[in-house]
């Protein structure tokens, strides 16, 4: 099963189906006590949790109970707890009362030498940037790689926004972010700052919404890519086609038709003016002077440093008009944000490929804090696959649902690594996989090979392209 991601107004409808669970304080203990027993567990890998010392940041309403009932479960394991209530007026009563008759402290400022730092400023209801005296107390920590405390979030880090996933200044930067239920959409778009994610079981029914927000888990993506069957042939298993590069700027050329060859077992096809080169590096590929002369292909990836002018506009307008599917990306992008209707009044799969500024160009605005909604719209509006590339990558099909990927890290942001992307991803077309799909498998062994590649150094794009047959098989393991 796809990790499915759902908005703040779907984990509410949840928690009130659950009727008496929710009114009888049932789903807050068990969140609770999932809190305490993920922050015990993590003190527990570093020492044990008899002595160590947790501080709360609490705020208003029910997050800030969630964290003071956590706190008074661990004060009872022999932890020394100490709160700052942010709004001591409007503290959730219970959760407090519950803190102090176990021997949790509140205290005006948090002490020096903690361990863990619990955040229960605000949860999925809260919006905007950490207000001053909450950002005094968080500004004042040393960051845990400096050695300061560890720092967990109650459902989502405060300053973080639950639908969109935007990262207001100030806000938390959480090591490891304790949730309920179901995941919520900021625990994919704003990874970085949830640091890892610990789902905890309460009871309530995972939301179904329309559309959604899905991240295929490694034995998905396994499970999708085109391995050859007893009777395939190299025509059966997907012929892609590559348009790339020039004699001048042979680089993207080479780099996306290796991606295609690591890719798959079938056959890649170059057309362009750096067949020389291509061929040179990867002799499997069957290179032609035009895409008249290509032969048979299944799914063509047009755009990478082919150029903006009127040859490469007349190529793009050619491969457009067949029925095949298709990967834009690169200059392609730029070509087709002046004309539009080459990829609207399409019938055929498209996929396109943008980066954040070629996404502006497309869609004539910036891509904005709420990175979701922005993919929704261009795809809907076009009629086509959009991939928005980043750190986390986003597919969005044109009913709206869209498939997400953490990279983990941003070893790929390097120059070429977009090429090697539009390889695996045309490739993975030619095999079958469908716009989304294929670009959301190519997203996840696109980030994987560059964190094989990098093993904490910088790398360029060769060094991915060399990674990606590595991890496809390690994936398949």
């Amino acid at each position: 099963m796809p990790v499915h991601y759902v908005s703040a107004d779907a984990v509410r409808d949840a928690e009130h189906a659950a009727g008496d669970l929710l009114v009888n304080g049932t789903l807050m203990a068990r969140a609770s006590a999932g809190a305490a027993h993920a922050v015990s567990v993590h003190l527990s890998r570093t020492g044990g949790c008899y002595g160590r010392r947790v501080g709360l940041v609490i705020g208003a309403g029910d997050n800030g109970g969630d964290a003071l009932y956590a706190g008074a479960i661990l004060a009872r394991r022999g932890v020394s707890c100490s709160a700052v209530l942010l709004a001591p007026d409007k503290a959730h009563a219970g959760g407090l009362a519950a803190f102090r008759r176990s021997g949790g402290r509140v205290v005006a400022e948090l002490p020096s030498d903690l361990d863990v730092v619990i955040d229960g400023v605000v949860g999925i209801g809260g919006h905007g940037p950490l207000r001053p005296n909450a950002a005094a107390v968080f500004g004042a920590l040393v960051p845990s790689d400096a050695g300061g405390p560890t720092v967990v979030a109650v459902d989502l880090p405060s300053g973080v926004d639950a639908d969109t996933g935007e990262v207001h200044e100030p806000s938390v930067h959480a090591d490891i972010t304790v949730t309920f239920g179901v995941r919520r959409h900021a625990h994919l778009l704003a990874a970085p700052r949830c640091g890892r994610v610990e789902l905890i079981d309460i009871g309530i029914a995972t939301p179904e919404v329309d559309p959604s927000l899905l991240a295929l888990t490694d034995t998905e993506v396994a499970s999708l890519w085109p391995l050859p069957g007893p009777d395939d042939d190299k025509y059966t298993q997907g012929v892609v086609g590559v348009i790339a590069g020039s004699a001048k700027y042979p680089g993207a050329a080479i780099l996306a038709s290796g991606a295609a060859v690591a890719a798959t077992s079938g056959m890649t096809r170059y057309v362009g003016t750096a067949a020389a080169d291509v061929v040179g590096q990867w002799p499997e590929v069957v290179a032609a002077p035009s895409i008249e002369d290509a032969g048979r292909v299944q799914a063509w990836v047009v755009g990478p440093g082919m150029g903006v002018d009127d040859d490469a506009l007349h190529r793009l307008r050619q491969i457009l008009a067949t029925d095949l599917p298709v990967l834009v990306d690169a200059d392609g992008l730029t070509l087709l944000a002046r004309h539009p209707d080459l990829a609207t009044d399409r019938g055929a799969p498209t996929l396109l490929t943008p980066h954040a500024g070629e996404f502006a160009r497309l869609a004539g605005a910036e891509v904005g804090a709420d990175r979701l909604a922005a993919v929704r719209e261009l795809a809907t509006q076009w009629g086509v696959t959009v991939l928005l590339k980043g750190r986390i990558t986003l597919i969005a099909d044109p009913d709206g649902g869209v498939l997400g990927n953490d990279a983990g890290s941003s070893w790929a942001a390097t120059a070429g690594a977009g090429d090697v992307l539009s390889g695996i991803a045309g490739a993975l077309l030619a095999a079958g996989l469908t716009p989304q799909l294929a670009g959301a498998a190519a997203a996840r062994v696109h980030a994987q090979a560059a964190e094989l590649a990098s093993r904490g150094a910088p790398i360029g794009a060769s060094n991915l392209l060399a990674a990606v047959r590595p991890t496809i098989r390690e994936l398949l393991s």
